[in-house]
């Protein structure tokens, strides 16, 4: 049923282990929402005809005596606090408060800019290089320092996000810029990307497969251009990929 009510809202699919927790929750708010469409529209229609012109000459002064709709009122705010308490917040504070070890995921520092998305991944000593505005250039997008300790085998990509299936993934978003928005809907994960701020942003890749990235936070005439990809591969195929960028590093 709740797969039915999926497609019919025109949900993407499903690629990370909390998907499934996210459409639940979208999908039972719009039932919320069909109810009180429903029942709305029939007792509009019931005033249209119980109370016209023609079946009523007089006016009535005495009003609704009835607390039929006060009783209504409460049990529509009673669902909404169950909506709120019993999935959304367990939910939010799920995906806040139980970020894995970085040592259990793959780490990596996403940073945005107009109109781009830098995925940067620590080299084969796992450990992230610094980073200085200073050394910015057209071939150093995010000012890494190369000469500086963990720094020469760091690897840097433009709009490719790379990662294992079925194994956590903590990106760290930031911004060099403007305010942006990371999002990959069929992760079901949503970010905003603020200067000045580093913001964890974790999921479980479950699905092999390319994905759209998009900004979804108007950031300047080149928004629309603002896209890029992630690519859900095997553990194997990641490590391959790994390797190879390594080897572009080296020379070798």
């Amino acid at each position: 049923m709740d797969e039915l009510t999926g497609e019919l809202l025109g949900l993407p699919a499903q690629a990370s282990a909390h998907a499934g927790e996210i459409d639940q929750m979208i999908i039972l708010i719009h039932y919320l929402m069909a109810v009180l469409f429903v029942g709305w529209g029939a007792f509009y229609i019931y005033t249209l005809i119980r109370f016209r012109a023609s079946a009523n000459p007089k006016a009535d002064y005495t009003g609704v005596t009835s607390h039929t709709s006060t009783y209504l009122e409460w049990t529509v705010a009673a669902i909404e606090a169950v909506l709120l308490v019993g999935f959304a917040i367990p939910a939010w504070a799920h995906r806040v408060n139980d970020v894995p070890p970085d040592e259990q995921a793959t780490v990596v520092n996403l940073i945005s800019k107009q109109f781009e998305w830098i995925s940067h991944y620590p080299g084969a000593d796992g450990r992230f290089g610094t980073r200085d505005l200073s050394l910015i250039t057209p071939t150093n997008v995010i000012g890494l320092d190369r000469s500086a300790p963990n720094g020469a085998d760091d690897i840097v990509t433009i709009n490719q996000l790379n990662m294992p299936v079925d194994k956590p993934i903590i990106v760290y978003l930031s911004s060099h810029d403007v305010i942006h928005s990371f999002a990959i809907a069929e992760m079901r994960v949503k970010q905003d990307a603020i200067p000045g701020i580093q913001v964890p942003v974790w999921w479980v890749p479950t699905e092999i497969g390319d994905y759209e990235v998009n900004c979804s936070q108007l950031c300047g005439l080149g928004h629309y251009r603002m896209r890029g990809f992630a690519s859900v591969m095997t553990q194997a195929d990641y490590d391959a990929w790994l390797a190879e960028e390594a080897s572009f590093l080296t020379g070798n």
